[in-house]
């Protein structure tokens, strides 16, 4: 189950980014990069940090998943763009949960403690994302006022704290509900974090 789960964030990261590309206008071969740089990219720099084999050398499964997702979203866009605009946001919030849940069972499996396994969480999670942005030249969510990381956050210290009094199948089902719930009512009702506040500073010449 938890094998499927992976190839359905991937799925989802990668249609998330062509549904983002196509605003840009790119053919087909580009759009399926930036489709595979989205769902890849966020795992491969968790590997990276972490040291350890990148999951899609691995395994190539997902590496074909995201193909495939990307060509298949490319296809049938015309189809895909007469749904919702929040689509793609609300697609991303899917892709968020799953990564970040995974990104947490794997680092806990190789012995890092449950804060390091957070923060490779937000990295899996968001990763993907800000290169598919930063490709197609959206603003990013990250620097954007939007709840995008704080859901990751608070859904991934849910699960380290759950985890060890509470099945792993119902934990992990439990945070993956927290991160989407949050990260959707934010999106269905434009709720933001409150503005950081700027400090003024005069600097004068003596």
């Amino acid at each position: 189950m938890e094998y499927v789960l992976a190839q359905v964030g991937v799925a989802v990261f990668a249609i998330s980014g062509v549904l983002s590309a196509t605003r840009q206008r790119l053919d087909i071969f580009s759009i399926v990069v930036v489709g595979l740089l989205t769902a890849i990219g966020g795992g491969t720099l968790r590997d990276v940090i972490l040291d350890v084999p990148v999951f899609w050398l691995e395994d190539l499964t997902a590496f074909w998943v995201a193909i495939a997702a990307s060509a298949m979203t490319f296809v049938g866009i015309r189809f895909i763009l007469k749904l919702p605009l929040r689509l793609l946001s609300y697609l991303d919030a899917m892709g968020v949960a799953l990564f970040a849940v995974q990104a947490i069972d794997k680092t806990l499996a190789i012995g890092h403690p449950a804060a390091v396994a957070v923060v490779m969480g937000l990295i899996t999670s968001i990763a993907g994302g800000i290169i598919r942005d930063v490709v197609t030249h959206r603003p990013t969510l990250l620097l954007s006022r939007e709840l995008y990381a704080t859901p990751i956050v608070l859904g991934g210290i849910l699960y380290v704290v759950l985890l060890p009094a509470m099945a792993s199948p119902l934990c992990r089902l439990l945070a993956m509900a927290i991160i989407f719930g949050v990260r959707a009512i934010a999106i269905r009702w434009q709720l933001f974090l409150p503005l950081r506040l700027t400090l003024k500073i005069d600097f004068h010449d003596d």
